[in-house]
């Protein structure tokens, strides 16, 4: 009798089994780059990279770990029922648990976790979770892509928790409160930052040459770096838009003291053109948007917007993809950390670029 109740119970292991992997696939919602890895850990790695979950009860835990090969902190931004809660920093060394407390009377909790950091400043590892999970089902919303350097990654724009002469140039990172997710969160678009502090087209802040890792070197990694034993990124987010703010790094000096070359207008507009080749590879359908940088003045500023009519001008006979558009910030005289926009700032540029955007997206 027991031997021929085992191939029965065999099998109700295995559609039970079968039943908690389904359920655990709508358990967690991740957005932007992140490396989901075995049981429901994941590396949130670039700017605003996220995981999500729905909750009920009053309370619940997530455990949350620096990771890098060096040991050091790093910060995320939580966010319940969509209501901000605040930057909370995860220390160096082993795990480390996050109480999260419910304020509203809602049964169903939704908890985000965002990266508040850039790719280049060590890893965030979702480790787990206390809280009793339910199922959550992403909204299909449209699509943005973010491409860019600090500005776009939200560097050094809070100092709420540090000072700007004190610290890290991480301690004031927010990638939260950067241009791209405020916008994207007032015209309810899904977004995605590809962004590096300090990186250009063809030359980055106080470097150049062959082997320096500009975006054009990296951003088929996972992991916006040149490592080769860094996954490459999978593109299905597939943006129906995708934003480029790329320039701010080329036309700089650099640090005053290392050796820097002129700006070289040709190396500019060919490597910019080469990226867009690449990008339209992977993402054959989306609509590009070059944009100059609020922090680029004067005769600069000029040579910048010839350089991206240039780049524009040389797709204008391509009938395969979407014509080419500019947008131009306005200039800006930056009161964050280092030179760079703060949070009030970045809210600015947000108010300024997203209609724009989002009637573009309304045109899709």
């Amino acid at each position: 009798m027991f031997i021929k109740k085992i191939p029965l119970l065999i099998l109700f292991l295995l559609v039970s089994t079968m039943s908690i992997s389904q359920t655990a696939e709508k358990t967690f919602l991740y957005a932007g780059r992140v490396d989901v890895l075995s049981d429901n850990k994941a590396v949130l790695i670039g700017t605003a990279s996220s995981v999500s979950f729905n909750f009920t009860g009053n309370e619940c835990g997530v455990s949350l770990q620096s990771i890098d090969s060096w040991e050091h902190h790093n910060y995320v931004v939580l966010e319940l029922d969509g209501k901000y809660v605040g930057k909370y920093t995860v220390q160096k060394g082993d795990p480390q648990s996050f109480p999260v407390k419910v304020t509203s009377n809602k049964k169903v909790h939704t908890l985000t976790i965002y990266k508040g950091t850039e790719a280049t400043m060590g890893n965030v590892l979702f480790v787990g979770t206390t809280a009793k999970l339910t199922s959550i089902t992403s909204k299909k919303k449209k699509k943005i892509e973010f491409i860019g350097d600090s500005i776009t990654s939200g560097a050094a724009n809070d100092p709420s928790t540090i000072p700007c002469d004190q610290g890290e140039y991480f301690d004031h990172h927010n990638g939260f409160y950067a241009y791209g997710p405020i916008l994207s969160r007032n015209i309810d678009a899904d977004y995605l930052l590809s962004s590096v502090s300090g990186i250009g087209i063809y030359r980055n802040w106080n470097d150049e040459g062959s082997e320096v890792p500009i975006m054009p070197a990296v951003y088929e990694n996972l992991y916006l770096t040149k490592e080769g034993s860094k996954p490459k990124y999978d593109f299905t987010f597939q943006p129906e838009i995708i934003s480029i703010a790329l320039g701010t790094n080329d036309f700089s000096n650099g640090d005053g003291t290392k050796e820097r070359s002129p700006f070289s207008p040709e190396k500019y507009v060919s490597n910019y053109i080469n990226f867009i080749k690449m990008l339209y590879k992977h993402n054959p359908n989306t609509q590009l948007v070059l944009t100059n940088s609020p922090m680029v003045n004067g005769e600069k500023a000029v040579i910048f917007e010839n350089c991206l009519n240039k780049i524009k001008a040389e797709f204008d006979a391509d009938k395969t993809h979407k014509p080419i558009l500019i947008f131009k910030f306005k200039p800006m005289n930056p009161s964050g950390c280092s030179g760079h926009p703060n949070i009030a700032e970045h809210k600015i540029m947000a108010a300024e670029y997203g209609p724009f955007l989002k009637k573009l997206l309304n045109e899709k």
